[in-house]
C-alpha cells in the first residue's frame, strides 16, 4: 500500500474529522481520481509527435494512455472532427496515491523558481486543477530522450463538497500551496 494512502487512513481522516466536525467517517472527503491530460497541438501535422507524448505519459503515470480526439472542427486551427490532438490517463486506487506521492514529493520541488502551487485553482465543487509547463520534472523522463518539452494538466477529483474541504485535504496530503 502507498505511503500516502496509509497516511490518509491514519492521520488525515482524524484531522479532517476534527477540523470540520463530521459525525460519520464516510462524510470525510477523499481523493476519487487523478486525471492527467497532455494536449499535443502539433499532432495534426505529425503523428509521431503524439506517439512520443503517449510514451512519456505512460512512463510518468505507469498506466496506458488514451488518445483524445477533437470533438468539433475548427477552421482557424486547421482542425477536423475526429483528429487526434492529445492523450490522457485516469488514475484510481493505488496508482493514484503513488502518482500523487511522486508529484508532491519528487516532481514539484524540481520545478524552477518554485514558490508553491496556486491555492485558488479549485472549481467550486472540490476539484483541483494544476498545470505543469514541462514533463522533465518527473524523474522517469530521461532528458536526452525528449524531442520537445510539453506541458500537462493534472486534475485532482475529490468527494469534497466545498473548495475549503478539498484545499484542507490536499494540504494534509502535502500539496505545497503558495502563501
Amino acid at each position: 500500500m502507498s505511503r500516502l494512502k496509509e497516511q490518509y487512513d491514519s492521520e488525515i481522516k482524524a484531522a479532517m474529522m476534527k477540523k470540520f466536525g463530521y459525525k460519520n467517517e464516510l462524510q470525510i472527503p477523499k481523493l476519487e481520481k487523478i486525471v492527467v491530460n497532455m494536449g499535443v497541438g502539433d499532432a495534426k501535422e505529425n503523428s509521431k509527435v503524439l506517439d512520443a507524448a503517449v510514451k512519456d505519459m505512460e512512463k510518468i503515470t505507469g498506466q496506458k494512455a488514451v488518445i483524445t480526439k477533437a470533438k468539433k472542427s475548427v477552421a482557424n486551427f486547421k482542425l477536423r472532427e475526429g483528429m487526434a490532438i492529445g492523450c490522457k490517463t485516469t488514475l484510481r486506487a493505488s496508482k493514484m496515491y503513488e502518482f500523487a506521492d511522486r508529484l508532491i514529493n519528487l516532481a514539484l520541488p524540481r520545478v524552477r523558481d518554485f514558490r508553491g502551487v496556486n491555492p485558488n485553482a479549485f472549481d467550486g465543487r472540490g476539484n483541483y486543477a494544476l498545470g505543469l509547463k514541462e514533463q522533465l520534472i518527473f524523474p522517469e523522463i530521461d532528458y536526452d530522450q525528449v524531442e520537445k518539452v510539453r506541458g500537462m494538466d493534472i486534475v485532482f477529483v475529490t468527494t469534497a463538497k466545498t473548495d475549503e474541504e478539498a484545499r484542507e485535504l490536499l494540504r494534509l496530503f502535502g500539496m505545497p500551496f503558495a502563501r
